[in-house]
């Protein structure tokens, strides 16, 4: 492990080998820093935070001291915290994530997410993962111009723009089940009021289908099936996004006025969701190139 001559590691701490320390850093018994870290500067480490690989922690990072269960701080795989950054007990940072110097930390961070501010809030999502060319990783892109459905490279994912008329007496804009949409639903619900520094789905469902359509306002929809990513905006009642099951979706950027419609193939079970993304990913390779998925909730 390279330290600074002047940082201090705590007995009862545990640190990699290979984790860089910065000056006037202090680790406390009850702390891990994982392999591949690094913890600039004049941070403090306290019980209860746990960095896992390749963390980047700047210089002066403030994390508030965890006061008992549930107050653990988490920063997950590969995420920078830039110079200043605020993190609140609590809080747990997903991997990948990148959190803007100076930025205030109040709510847990989604997976490769970029937040910024005070309090901070997802102003955008990295571009470029570890070992994967952007192109490949997060994409961004845009509907059909005319009725029809395209494949976004995420799994079975796909942006429909369905049929719009236009009348003076009202316009109209109409999706059929099962010819359009690919499922059947059982349930609806409206997403709505939702501030504009909040984000709303992370997470994943082991059977139910959903379809997305901002009925009013917009919103942007992040889908994720671990292998790549893509970006959606969905602005327009004309625009909907089927997501299958084991895709994990995100939304954000929602206008003040926004509505969200929601389909969904099956009625409500606390069971189906994957709410945590490292269980995700470990289901996912559970499942591995069958797509099959695991036998308990198959």
């Amino acid at each position: 492990m390279s330290r600074s001559f002047s940082a201090h590691v705590h007995d009862g701490a545990t640190v990699a080998a290979d984790a860089q320390l910065g000056d006037f850093v202090v680790v406390y018994a009850g702390a891990a820093i994982g392999t591949g870290c690094r913890v600039r500067g004049f941070t403090q480490v306290w019980p209860g935070v746990r960095l896992h690989k390749g963390v980047d922690l700047g210089p002066g990072v403030t994390i508030e001291a965890p006061d008992g269960d549930g107050s653990d701080v988490v920063i997950g795989a590969g995420t920078r915290v830039g110079a200043g950054a605020l993190l609140h007990r609590g809080v747990r940072i997903g991997q990948g994530a990148e959190v803007v110097a100076g930025a205030v930390v109040t709510h847990n961070v989604p997976p490769y997410a970029i937040v910024a501010g005070a309090p901070a809030r997802v102003v955008n999502y990295v571009q470029q993962a570890e070992r994967k060319p952007a192109a490949e990783w997060h994409t961004i892109t845009t509907p059909p111009k005319t009725p029809s459905a395209v494949r976004l490279g995420v799994g079975d994912v796909t942006l429909h723009r369905f049929k719009f008329v236009g009348d003076p007496r009202g316009d109209l804009s109409v999706g059929e089940f099962m010819r359009e949409i690919p499922f059947m639903p059982k349930r609806y619900f409206l997403v709505m009021n939702v501030p504009n520094d909040k984000t709303r789905g992370e997470h994943a469902h082991y059977k139910c289908h959903q379809f997305l359509v901002c009925v009013k306002g917009s919103c942007s929809v992040v889908v994720d099936d671990v292998a790549s990513r893509c970006e959606v905006r969905l602005d327009a009642p004309d625009i909907g996004l089927y997501l299958p099951p084991m895709t994990w979706g995100i939304q954000y950027k929602y206008s003040s006025d926004a509505v969200m419609m929601v389909f969904a193939s099956d009625y409500y079970e606390a069971e189906d969701y994957i709410r945590d993304y490292d269980e995700f990913v470990a289901a996912k390779r559970r499942m591995g190139d069958s797509g099959v998925l695991p036998v308990e909730h198959a």
